[in-house]
């Protein structure tokens, strides 16, 4: 991974910023008519071309638009890291387990809901408990594991108590509200508390182009995942294209970030 670093000692190192696309979306509109285009294995491939650095997919229990042959297929012939976001199912476990992708995010789920509609609440002990053994299972294969939270330190806590890798935080308070600094600061806050815990820290969940800029200027954050937006640019521009856009609008806001520290250099 590429850092930057500040102050000659180079005590404090901040990652560069990593774009993971998820291609949901395609999959949808393929499912609206049950042909077999768009196929996400085919954006995926131009994802990586305009620049991505992983794809992401969530393997819904209604299997709405991403299906086993997707998961199986993009990691198969596409070389970036996958992500694959699950509820709390034994069945989809089982699934992912075969598959082995680079990470998996347990994220809550709703039958009917339109799209995710908040982060897991990691509270309650019944979640808490089955969250600690999907990780624990998925851990024993090598697979990274974490959580998409809400902008709420005791979430972090309970996600570095029971051994998680990492937390993806919910941006969707931000993207309806880009212009409240509260919630950014929120953002900030726990993404630096959740980097000092040693996790490492995800974002995403309804950014654009528009409004990424303020979420990739935190330098705690490693990583967006990001979908629907770029899938909707595509329909105007080409998929290659609206990923590389949303790549360089990340770049352009993480190098605003990094240069406006003092004494700073790259290595």
């Amino acid at each position: 991974m590429k850092m930057v670093t500040q102050g000659k000692n180079e005590k404090q190192k901040y990652p560069e910023i990593r774009l993971s696309v998820n291609v949901d979306h395609v999959a949808s509109l393929r499912e609206a008519r049950k042909e077999k285009e768009p196929d996400p294995v085919h954006a995926a491939v131009l994802a990586k071309i305009g620049g991505a650095d992983g794809i992401t997919v969530h393997l819904r229990k209604d299997r709405r638009h991403i299906k086993e042959r997707d998961v199986k297929m993009i990691k198969e012939a596409v070389d970036l890291p996958l992500t694959v976001e699950m509820g709390l199912f034994e069945d989809i476990l089982d699934f992912v387990l075969e598959v082995k992708p680079a990470k998996v995010t347990l994220v809550p789920e709703r039958q009917g809901e339109v799209t995710t509609e908040g982060g897991m609440d990691l509270k309650p002990e019944g979640t808490k408990n089955e969250v600690e053994k999907f990780a624990k299972a998925l851990q024993e294969k090598g697979i990274k594991v974490g959580a998409f939270i809400d902008a709420d330190e005791k979430s972090v806590q309970i996600a570095n108590e029971i051994g998680l890798d990492f937390v993806e935080i919910n941006t969707t308070q931000y993207a309806k509200n880009p212009q409240n600094f509260k919630i950014v600061k929120k953002i900030e806050e726990v993404a630096k508390y959740a980097s000092e815990k040693g996790l490492e820290v995800m974002a995403g969940h309804a950014l654009s182009v528009a409004n990424v800029s303020k979420i990739a200027q935190i330098i705690y954050i490693e990583e967006l995942s990001i979908g629907f937006s770029i899938v909707a640019r595509a329909v105007f521009v080409g998929f290659e294209r609206a990923v590389r856009e949303m790549k360089d609008e990340m770049m352009r806001a993480r190098f605003l970030a990094i240069s406006s520290l003092d004494n700073f250099k790259i290595s």
